[in-house]
């Protein structure tokens, strides 16, 4: 078991890090004319992607009884057509846009996918620029947000089999989670084994209007929410990302302000054996809902125009890689077994 799982961490590094790589290029690049007809000097939306069509999931089988079904981050800026025509959103036919989602996609399955089913959508994602104002996020979430709707629908009417379920959304994914689980109908809601806001904050107010989200509490209760968002310290989180409602140590996976050892690789970017380990106290702030990670030395990658020195919201995935997967297998086997 043990040697498997290195000779897995040993292959994920290239795809993994290709995802911040490419992101970091893509934001500000200027693409070219998609195969779609811009619409003069408005705003240019991507053709509407079709579910039934293999091209646009990522998909790996495992034969398994249960599922990951993953919604991605942030991998978009704002980029113009040749004609100067802006766009907002990924076009998922298009390989500039398409190529950064693939890589996470790829990335993430090797990384905590384990050996569970693993789904994933192609969808028209908002832009990173989005994130810098309230009124831009309102108006163009909802776009991505009904991709995804469709996507999950598809899924469980004709890939999903019956078979039990975890939900993962990473940062914007995860945005576009809680809004389905808020849809969700008990039928499918008894199949959710757990879902994952990765990278994320849920307010009282989500919380309170929300019935299908409830606080995981221990690491291997079932039907509830996993949430957590990892700074250097209070200072240093995003606007927005002040407080949750919701949070849970994924180190130890505790509620309080009980503190965590994890030894880890500081980067994604760095091949595992040309780095060394960090040992950092992983510590739950209950007031703030916040994840303090203390002894981090890595060279910090921080977001172009919504991110902060000290943020970690880049490495939510990857510094809890080990603890994510044996966590979604362990509360799936609890689900199974129940």
């Amino acid at each position: 078991m043990k040697q498997s799982i290195v000779r897995l961490l040993s292959s994920t590094p290239k795809s993994f890090r290709a995802t911040i790589v490419i992101m970091a290029c893509l934001l500000f690049a200027q693409c070219g004319k998609h195969g779609n007809e811009p619409r003069g000097n408005a705003d240019f939306l991507p053709a509407t992607p079709e579910y039934a069509d293999p091209s646009q999931w990522y998909n790996t089988s495992r034969n398994a009884v249960a599922d990951v079904f993953y919604i991605t981050s942030t991998e978009t800026g704002d980029y113009t057509l040749a004609d100067g025509t802006p766009c907002h959103y990924a076009d998922t036919r298009n390989d500039s846009t398409r190529g950064p989602i693939l890589s996470e996609m790829q990335g993430v399955d090797a990384l905590i996918g384990g050996s569970l089913n693993f789904y994933s959508p192609y969808y028209r994602q908002c832009s990173l620029q989005t994130f810098t104002s309230d009124s831009l996020v309102q108006a163009r979430l909802p776009i991505a947000t009904d991709d995804v709707r469709r996507s999950f629908r598809y899924y469980l009417h004709h890939l999903n089999g019956g078979r039990p379920f975890v939900l993962v959304g990473y940062s914007q994914g995860a945005m576009i989670m809680l809004q389905l689980m808020q849809e969700m109908d008990n039928a499918t809601y008894s199949r959710m084994i757990a879902a994952y806001a990765i990278g994320a904050t849920i307010s009282q107010e989500t919380l309170d209007a929300n019935p299908r989200i409830v606080p995981a509490r221990s690491a291997d209760d079932t039907g509830v929410t996993i949430c957590y968002n990892s700074v250097r310290n209070t200072s240093c989180v995003m606007m927005g990302w002040e407080y949750s409602a919701v949070a849970i140590n994924p180190v130890n996976w505790r509620t309080d302000a009980t503190p965590a050892t994890l030894i880890t690789e500081p980067s994604p970017l760095i091949p595992l054996d040309q780095q060394q380990r960090d040992t950092l106290t992983v510590t739950l702030d209950p007031t703030s809902g916040l994840l303090l990670v203390d002894g981090f030395t890595g060279t910090d990658y921080i977001l172009p125009l919504i991110g902060k020195e000290g943020n970690y919201h880049s490495r939510e995935i990857w510094l809890y890689r080990d603890h994510l997967r044996d966590n979604i297998a362990q509360r799936a086997v609890r689900y199974i077994n129940r």
